[in-house]
């Protein structure tokens, strides 16, 4: 647990990135079940809303590295067996909306023995990535190195495609942790799994087999894990350094700032993000789950009648997707107008542009009218200029971009 550069400390730890997921996939996966019921859902992976969850839970690396192998259609096999088959899609968009709403374990233990039981052709217990972000205390994730992992430590020999052995591991699972009790979160337990299973810890039970054969794959997965944990260090730095801007830029134009609420202690120039913010965000008027999700957005500017004027997500490495959809959420909640602005690097200019031609937003006119982005470059460069020479919002317009 001293580790540094564990899963459990820049995965399970120290990832606010990861609490964030937890909110969109589950939006995420409001809109695949609609898509099943309205016939809207299409017959492959690539461009559907599925894609879209998948990424999502893709995106917390580590853990998740290759979690969207599974549900990718491959057509010579005719697999995972719910793009083609109706019957098939239509079963899978009710598990997923049975285990979206289900209030304890057996709801959801039935769910996966009644999907179980369709021996649906692919679609094995890489599911249960999708159900621990609905249940996180009572389903840990699944893959190759959590299953080797508990294989070595629990010295039992469960196979990766079954939902049965999915099951048995979790049982398991939860009676150790009981004991343990790592954390309620079984995502704590599934990293330490993980851990074992990747060669990264050494235990007594596995001992003889890493140092024979898993050496050299060791160091390899020392090293990636190295390089991962610098590029999440420069990734985070570049998007508190898009927040220091913003934020001065806010303020030298008389707004108040807010910066979002996970991010106070962010670092940048030596000083906590915290200190260009406002303490405590004065829309007490929202409901509490809509006051949950603004207070998420990256930075708000508002005018002195504490009304949003504006609201910015940066998305350096996540889905701009998912960044939309929050800055799209801020729009419908607050009730009033305010511009909207994504802020990523250059290279992600192309992506940006893509996302906002999907038919969904290009139909919501009103998203087109109030949307637009930033790229790191202009922010980075431009940001002194428009702190001496603007007066208001529409300093901006220059740089601002839209599709």
């Amino acid at each position: 647990m001293h580790d540094s550069e564990s899963v459990y400390h820049t995965w399970f730890m120290n990832n606010e990135d990861r609490l964030k997921a937890f909110r969109t996939i589950k939006k995420g996966l409001k809109k695949v079940i609609s898509d099943i019921e309205n016939e809207t859902f299409g017959n492959d992976f690539k461009g559907s809303s599925l894609e879209t969850v998948i990424t999502a839970i893709s995106e917390q690396k580590q853990v998740f590295e290759g979690a969207a192998h599974p549900f990718f259609w491959k057509p010579k096999l005719r697999i995972p067996d719910i793009y083609e088959n109706p019957e098939n899609q239509l079963a899978f968009g009710r598990f997923l909306n049975a285990c979206l709403h289900a209030k304890n374990e057996k709801q959801v233990f039935d769910e996966i023995v009644k999907l179980d039981q369709l021996k649906i052709k692919g679609l094995g217990p890489a599911v249960a990535n999708i159900i621990y972000f609905l249940h996180p205390t009572l389903f840990p994730p699944f893959n190759t190195a959590i299953v080797r992992g508990f294989n070595a430590l629990f010295h039992k020999k469960i196979k990766l495609g079954s939902w049965m052995a999915y099951l048995e591991m979790r049982e398991d699972i939860l009676a150790t942790n009981r004991q343990v009790c790592l954390s309620k979160d079984l995502g704590a337990f599934a990293g330490l799994l993980f851990e074992i299973g990747s060669g990264r810890l050494i235990l007594l039970e596995n001992v003889n087999a890493v140092l024979a054969a898993e050496n050299e794959k060791r160091v390899k997965v020392l090293k990636k894990r190295h390089h991962q944990v610098l590029d999440d260090q420069i990734e985070e730095n570049a998007h508190s350094e898009m927040q220091y801007h913003l934020a001065r830029l806010g303020q030298s134009l008389g707004y108040h700032v807010w910066i979002a609420q996970n991010d106070h202690r962010r670092e940048f120039n030596g000083k906590k993000l915290g200190e260009y913010s406002l303490s405590v965000l004065p829309l007490t008027h929202l409901k509490k789950s809509v006051f949950d999700t603004v207070s998420l957005i990256d930075v708000l500017w508002l005018n002195q009648n504490n009304e949003i004027i504006s609201g910015f997500e940066v998305e350096k490495s996540t889905s701009i997707y998912s960044g939309i959809l929050r800055l799209y959420d801020l729009s419908l909640s607050v009730g009033q107008p305010c511009k909207l602005f994504l802020v990523a690097p250059d290279k992600r200019e192309k992506e940006i542009k893509a996302q906002l031609m999907r038919p969904s937003f290009v139909k919501e006119q009103s998203l087109k009218s109030i949307m637009s982005y930033l790229l790191f470059s202009d922010l980075q460069c431009d940001c002194d200029a428009m702190c001496k020479f603007g007066t208001n919002i529409s300093i901006l317009d220059p740089i601002a971009k839209s599709v």
